[in-house]
């Protein structure tokens, strides 16, 4: 099962970079966050053309996460279904995630807020934000279930995952308590795939629009494909697709992919 993540940063803008690339990649699961969609303007009809099923959980303009399968899509949940949603400075619960069940696995995309600054508000609400999807993974499934976690999680689990740390000591998505909150979620059981077949540094899924940051190789690897207990094995091919990155009106995250040996498991 070949899984991808892809903070795609707009469906509107970028969706013939993604009819393109889900031509040459042929992805069997994908997650997408940033569609900035409601569900009502999402382009079904177009994954469907393409043999893909899609759950998307949007409302608008800004975040929305979607699974976009082609293995079976089932089950499907958006948002938390056993825990509270936390909220942002008294508002709605924001659409950033989304749960279905594809080619037997219970798959989730997510997208983890920003958090802005480690002073700002919106910095807690990340953290609440982890702590009840944590809560929610716990509470839906068990250590023997297979279960693929998706997405930005706007954290760079490792100092390795950062083109330079020293500047971020003073920012989000390096903090201790940020990788504090990631790594309370993969102690429930969950390895970072990519990581399995690569340790290097320098392999980033983000980089900064601004100043020539992707040409000069400023990024962060905040995009992430957790396994649990019986896939940790299972990784046989990972890659990031910096050419997805490249080009005209590019998404500035690429896609995350993981290929799963699913034989004798489901």
């Amino acid at each position: 099962m070949r899984v991808a993540t892809w903070n795609v940063n707009s469906l509107n803008v970028r969706m013939p970079r993604i009819e393109e690339w889900f031509a040459y990649a042929q992805p069997d699961v994908v997650c997408m966050q940033e569609t900035k969609l409601a569900d009502a303007g999402f382009p079904y009809m177009t994954f469907e053309a393409m043999g893909y099923e899609v759950a998307h959980n949007g409302t608008g303009r800004w975040n929305g996460v979607a699974i976009v399968s082609r293995v079976g899509l089932d089950d499907v949940v958006a948002g938390f279904s056993e825990v509270d949603c936390p909220v942002f400075d008294g508002g709605e619960p924001e659409p950033r995630l989304v749960t279905a069940t594809c080619g037997g696995v219970r798959v989730s995309s997510v997208y983890v807020p920003n958090g802005r600054s480690l002073v700002d508000p919106h910095y807690e609400y990340k953290l609440a934000w982890l702590e009840a999807l944590r809560s929610e993974i716990k509470a839906t499934s068990k250590s023997s279930d297979p279960v693929v976690v998706c997405g930005d999680f706007n954290i760079a689990p490792e100092d390795k995952d950062v083109y330079d740390p020293k500047k971020f000591l003073t920012e989000t998505h390096t903090s201790p308590r940020e990788r504090a909150a990631l790594a309370g979620i993969t102690a429930l059981g969950f390895t970072d795939s990519f990581r399995t077949i690569y340790d290097d540094e320098r392999l980033y899924s983000w980089w900064d629009y601004r100043a020539g940051d992707f040409h000069q190789g400023r990024g962060l690897r905040i995009d992430l494909v957790l396994v649990s207990t019986p896939l940790a094995d299972r990784a046989r091919w990972a890659f990031i697709d910096r050419n997805a990155r490249k080009g005209k009106q590019p998404s500035d995250h690429a896609p995350v992919v993981v290929d799963l040996d699913m034989e004798g498991l489901v």
